[in-house]
């Protein structure tokens, strides 16, 4: 692979303050919820209490009776107008209002618009819906049974739960790599569901505009222009007579990349009434029925050497994808990047299957802080090395060194075919284990052994796979994975940068005008950055992956070396020299050998708009536009460890301490990379020990609100130690490999494998997520506990 231009040292404005953060601490944001458009009314959707029954009859006569009620929307309305059904993300269909039947607790039956959203909800309970209950198909597992009901009998010739199936690897090597190896483990897990739970909730506010035929949605969108491309194939309309703007976002973690009922419910709200109306959901509404992630059954086993040389990995995964497909995956990748499961170790074989079932569940499937399955496939493979070292008697960190890849093996192709861009993976290691002190961490732990107190040490090495692109391999429903960039330099040297990611609260408008500062030589403070707004920035698949710095923020820094090779050509006019003679540094071209001839680029600017006569053929202003094709994906890397103190007598672990060195190539902003190492790394202690989308036996959801879907607040988490080292990616402009994710990747398989490891003297080897004090005290009894679903 070519390397690319790249700085030498990281780049210099460093730990600046977010320049957005000075609204958000003053109450000054604008969110969907705050947009207020004259006449506007408001939005409520019914949703179902079952999880799997036929509608037999929907009378809506009482509730369209409302005196503040304006119009009552079901899925024979939305038939009317050939709305009824949308495409997903992956090229399934999904029923905006159901029609034929409901598929999951929580499905959208009817949709109410009134003067105010007291009288919409009010409204609602006098729709009265006839339902003919049906069996639920709650376990995935079970979806595959011969006597299994049909949950998707919408679909012609449909007689099963099957999805799809899909493999990675070489199953006939890795088959003779086990039939050969000396030691193989083995080991049944469980990735359980789980929500990205933003502190915003998704809504939008649509105004369709009768005498323009313009239509306007503000929206929760992570993906603006690929909202108004979906928007215009599911309703009809001439796309460029839609807008798409995504305000500011209270966090999405992927829950907001995909398309709701709620959205295509205003939308049409605002054409049958002609006014705008506003949807936003409850937290109730957003837990039960926006996209889930996770929910992986998965069967992995390793093959090794008796010293501990591993050799392969050989796994099978049932994915739980509800009632419709939904996954926000590459159009080729149906289970994601699950593939880079070989995860960071030099292996001879490696072979994975992966099939897809329908459940009576809320569509899941989404890349929730993980980019597109890589979470649960570093959680397998890391927990499988735990299970080999408990297997051989081997230390869980001795026998990760051993089998890390080395630095001179880069650019490394793994045996699943995913080429590895940089990394030097011993050297975060053994960074990890240093700072955290582990020959005295395992020296406290059998002192505390001794005395019968269970402490556990957790060590996790991953490799994260981001940057969704190239777009010849990577689509999601033909919609090629490249970004776009606008770059405008006014006359007086300031300058706006118009991009299609959206942020959810990465700092976008501070990193991103820091990449193109750091590129012209001008403040971020006199760089605006524009995005969220279909009308204002260019196309591109927005921001979910982690695909902000690592597509994004390439195309940033390529827009910028455009405007500073046209500035070249024009300083070279102002200087009356050839451009061939002119050199650059930071903020200014200068003449070859005469430091002094120079001029600086806000002199360069105001010159380009002036009577300056250029070169025939050039064309004046300090203005550019690119579309970054990734030509790889990135891939980041680190070494995490985690110390837990477990009560075997409760089940209670406290998370004492947390090490997590990264590598995310070059940094940007170290400051904004540490801010979103710590929200990951709560994130994976969640999931470890607390979060979970359980259900009944009936499909009843309980998980409705945080009083049942635990989150982990800063009396959960320790206090973070972080270190990090430095492999710029050699393919991308700046060296910047991405770390919106990498922390949530790592975390959940090292506070597993520490709680593992504290139960080791009850005989313990593995316990399924999330470890709660039920499922700790259950597992040190030998009694494992299922705690995804509310029946053992």
């Amino acid at each position: 692979m070519t390397a690319v231009e790249q700085p030498e040292t990281p780049l210099g404005h460093g730990n600046m303050r977010r320049k957005e953060d000075a609204r958000f601490i003053r109450g000054r944001g604008t969110y969907v919820d705050d947009v207020t458009l004259p006449g506007m009314l408001h939005g409520a959707v019914l949703r179902s209490p079952y999880a799997h029954a036929r509608i037999v009859s929907i009378d809506t006569s009482a509730a369209q009776a409302h005196p503040k009620v304006r119009a009552v929307i079901t899925g024979e309305t939305l038939a009317g107008l050939n709305l009824a059904w949308m495409p997903t993300l992956s090229h399934d269909v999904q029923a905006v209002l159901a029609t034929d039947k409901v598929r999951f607790q929580g499905q959208e039956v009817a949709f109410v618009v009134a003067e105010d959203r007291y009288s919409a909800r009010d409204a609602l309970e006098l729709i009265d819906v006839d339902y003919e209950a049906l069996p639920p198909v709650i376990d995935a597992r079970q979806a595959l049974a011969e006597d299994a009901p049909v949950i998707r009998d919408d679909l012609e010739g449909r007689t099963d739960n099957h999805i799809f199936d899909w493999e990675s690897g070489d199953a006939a090597a890795t088959d003779d790599v086990f039939a050969s190896a000396e030691v193989v483990a083995a080991q049944d897990m469980l990735y359980p569901r789980v929500h990205p739970a933003p502190l915003e909730t998704c809504g939008a506010v649509a105004d369709m505009d009768a005498v323009t035929g313009k239509l306007t949605v503000w929206t929760t969108t992570q993906a603006p222009h690929a909202h108004r491309t979906i928007y215009a194939l599911v309703a009809g309309l001439p796309e460029h007579k839609i807008r798409i703007i995504s305000p500011d976002i209270g966090g999405g973690f992927g829950n907001k990349v995909g398309i709701y009922p709620g959205y295509v419910c205003a939308v049409v709200g605002s054409i049958v009434t002609g006014k705008p109306v506003k949807w936003v959901e409850d937290r109730s509404e957003n837990l039960m029925s926006t996209s889930f992630a996770r929910d992986y059954h998965m069967h992995g086993e390793i093959a090794a050497t008796k010293d501990g040389r591993i050799l392969g990995l050989r796994v099978n995964v049932l994915a739980d994808h509800g009632a419709f497909n939904g996954t926000a995956q590459p159009t080729k990748f149906p289970a994601g990047f699950f593939g880079v499961f070989t995860g960071s170790y030099d292996l001879e074989a490696a072979h994975c299957s992966v099939t897809g079932v329908y459940t009576n569940k809320a569509p899941g499937g989404v890349a929730y802080a993980c980019s597109f399955r890589i979470t649960e496939a570093v959680y397998l493979v890391e927990r499988l090395v735990d299970v080999l070292a408990f297997d051989l008697g081997m230390d869980p960190a001795e026998l990760r060194m051993k089998n890390l890849l080395r630095p001179e093996q880069f650019p490394y192709r793994s045996k699943t075919g995913w080429e590895y861009d940089s990394g030097d993976y011993p050297t975060a290691l053994r960074a990890a284990l240093d700072l955290a002190d582990y020959p005295a961490l395992r020296a406290e732990q059998a002192l505390k052994r001794e005395r019968g107190e269970q402490m556990g040490i957790g060590v996790a090495f991953f490799t994260e796979a981001v940057g969704a692109g190239p777009r010849k391999h990577m689509d999601i429903l033909g919609l090629g994975m490249a970004d776009g960039a606008e770059l405008r330099v006014h006359p007086t040297g300031k300058a706006v940068l118009r991009l299609s990611c959206q942020t959810q609260g990465q700092g976008h408008e501070t990193t991103f005008a820091q990449i193109v500062g750091e590129e012209l030589g001008i403040s971020p403070d006199d760089i605006d950055v524009v995005h969220g707004d279909t009308d204002q920035t260019p196309f591109g698949l927005g921001t979910y992956g982690s695909r902000s710095t690592p597509v994004s923020g390439a195309a940033a820094a390529v827009v910028a070396r455009k405007v500073r090779e046209r500035a070249r050509i024009v300083a070279s006019a102002m200087l009356e020299v050839s451009a061939d003679d002119l050199e650059w540094e930071k903020g200014r071209w200068f003449v070859r050998g005469d430091v002094e001839a120079g001029r600086t680029i806000q002199e360069i600017a105001l010159a380009a708009h002036s009577d300056l006569e250029l070169p025939e053929g050039v064309e004046g202003h300090l203005d550019a536009t690119c579309v970054y094709n990734p030509p790889n994906l990135t891939y980041p890397f680190g070494a995490y460890v985690c110390v837990v103190d477990v009560d075997a007598d409760t089940g209670q672990v406290t998370v004492r301490r947390f090490v997590a060195v990264d590598d995310c190539g070059v940094r940007i902003n170290p400051m904004i990379v540490e801010g979103q190492v710590h929200g990951g790394l709560a994130d994976g202690v969640g999931m470890a020990l607390m979060q979970v989308m359980a259900f009944d036996e009936d499909g009843n959801h309980l998980g409705g609100s945080f009083m049942d879907y635990l989150l982990p607040t800063s009396m959960e988490c320790p206090s973070w130690e972080l270190g990090e080292t430095v492999t710029p990616s050699p393919h991308h402009p700046i060296g910047a490999k991405g770390i919106g994710e990498s922390a949530t990747v790592g975390s959940p398989a090292a506070v597993v494998n520490a709680v593992v490891d504290a139960l080791r003297p009850f005989g313990v080897r593995h316990a399924d997520m999330p470890l709660t004090p039920a499922a700790v005290w259950s597992a040190a009894q030998g009694t494992p506990l299922r705690t995804d679903l509310a029946i053992t």
